[in-house]
């Protein structure tokens, strides 16, 4: 493969480099050739012969050049037929990054590194330089036999071996499942440990149901941007009047006073000034995302929780949020933090609680973090629950989390089941959603769009409440209990406004 840029071929050092520290050891040329066809688009490649190793080899009587020849055009005719794989063909539009061309490779030609026994005569450090990259072919051949090549030859014949397991492996690849993580990010882990939740969520049943549900609810999420604010910096337009500001936002009428009125209400900070739009300063929220993992969130109540919290956790990033998701069943699991304005898409597509359930003592350790978060960081804690209907935990510890943070809840219920618990009138907001509801699609769909909508105007609210200032029943209601997307007869759906400290 002959890429249009040198900087396209410098990403394969740093994906044979991820692959080794997975396990998977393979020649460059092989992560090089097979990761560009995933990496890049086809009118950006050129699939042909870079040099001439069989003609040299026999002008030099070197044995093998039979050999190299024959597995040249095997390999040859392998990436031809990797390049007509639906993946490689939308390498273009995917956009992959190198966490996830690291792992499509290792989901390719993990098979072929497993079965090499030979090792690397050498180990390549070639330095991050694309201009050594310009003119090398010329040198390709005499590099070629300078080093003996038994490893390259073994990992090209295991391929030709193995063509149709490869072959088949790439075509399974869900070209869904990869314009997921183009869309939200694979942020998940450091080193390894992302590679490792990447091929761990191409490997899970459940995620292809999970990704096709999130991609039918992200489209209005995506248009979210973040929402102005009032500043004081000399852009954009007025937003109100406030007592903060520059002496050119100053309202004129303020100069009606008399010199000592005037000089009071300097003094006092009661001069009036025009207040402008600008982007938000430094969020003073961090969202917590509870996603509940035991053993009865299978099925269409995992499929739907973990898409709303995908969903909710992009809509909150593009709003310029905090987002931390953490798993729970019978403990609370460690924290996985949004990146760089990525999710960690891969951990929440292939995690798996097993461990039963105990939501009093998972609670009662969140009560305990949340405290000693509060004592070393001044941000408002907001927790978005996503879980059963079952999720029994005693009021007093509901009582407890109220004081430390803000709380909204997801209930998914059983086939046949009611929601009974007894400390609903403590939390912020609440929504339920029914097993007819998950049983329908479009009815899912709009249940979770209406529930992306409310806890927005949930957000608001909070927003209002904090910052002390005025705002209209449209902002400072909240949804309340609410069972988006009940089916005809299913009774009256009320609101209340949200219980906020």
């Amino acid at each position: 493969m002959r890429p249009g840029a040198p900087g396209l071929a410098l990403r394969a050092l740093r994906w044979q480099d991820n692959l080794e520290r997975l396990g998977i050891v393979l020649p460059l040329f092989l992560v090089h050739d097979v990761g560009l066809l995933f990496a890049a688009a086809r009118e950006q490649l050129e699939l042909g012969a870079r040099a001439d190793v069989a003609g040299p080899m026999r002008s030099r009587s070197l044995p093998g050049a039979d050999l190299v020849e024959r597995t040249a055009a095997a390999y040859r005719k392998t990436l031809d037929e990797l390049a007509d794989s639906e993946a490689a063909r939308r390498a273009g539009q995917l956009k992959l990054g190198d966490d996830l061309v690291t792992a499509v490779l290792a989901r390719l030609l993990g098979v072929i590194a497993s079965r090499v026994s030979a090792r690397p005569a050498y180990r390549g450090h070639v330095p991050i330089d694309p201009a050594l990259l310009e003119r090398i072919d010329p040198q390709l051949t005499s590099l070629f036999v300078q080093v003996d090549r038994t490893f390259e030859l073994a990992c090209l014949a295991e391929l030709e071996v193995a063509r149709l397991f490869v072959l088949t492996l790439a075509d399974a690849l869900d070209t869904d499942t990869l314009r997921l993580f183009g869309m939200v990010g694979t942020d998940g882990g450091v080193g390894a440990l992302a590679q490792v939740d990447l091929l761990a969520a191409f490997q899970s049943p459940e995620a292809n149901d999970i990704v096709n549900f999130s991609l039918e609810i992200l489209p209005s999420v995506l248009e979210t941007k973040a929402r102005p604010a009032a500043g004081t910096t000399s852009a954009y337009g007025y937003s109100g009047i406030g007592n903060r500001g520059s002496i050119d936002s100053m309202v004129l009428s303020e100069l009606a006073w008399d010199d000592a009125e005037l000089a009071r209400r300097i003094v006092d900070n009661e001069l009036l000034y025009y207040a402008r739009e600008q982007s938000r300063d430094e969020q003073r929220r961090v969202h917590l995302l509870l996603v509940d993992a035991s053993a009865s969130m299978r099925g269409d109540r995992q499929t739907f929780a973990r898409g709303v919290a995908l969903a909710t956790g992009k809509k909150l990033l593009l709003e310029g949020e905090e987002v931390v998701y953490r798993f729970f069943d019978s403990r609370l699991y460690e924290t996985a933090r949004a990146k760089n304005g990525q999710l960690p898409t891969a951990y929440l597509l292939s995690f798996k609680g097993e461990r039963g359930r105990n939501p009093a003592r998972v609670f009662a350790e969140l009560v305990t973090e949340l405290e000693l978060m509060k004592l070393r960081d001044a941000r408002t804690a907001v927790v978005h629950l996503f879980t059963h209907a079952a999720l029994y935990i005693p009021r007093e510890t509901i009582q407890a989390l109220r004081q430390l943070a803000h709380v909204a809840a997801v209930f998914i219920l059983p086939s046949g089941g009611a929601l009974q618990l007894d400390y609903l009138d403590l939390l912020d907001a609440h929504w339920v959603v029914d097993h007819d509801t998950l049983s329908k699609r479009e009815e899912r769909s709009n249940a979770a769009r209406s529930i992306l909508g409310e806890s927005d105007a949930l957000r608001r609210g909070i927003d209002a409440l904090e910052s002390s200032e005025p705002a209209g029943p449209s902002s400072v209601r909240g949804p309340g209990s609410r069972r988006p997307g009940a089916h005809e007869g299913g009774g009256p759906m009320s609101e209340r406004p949200p219980r906020a400290r």
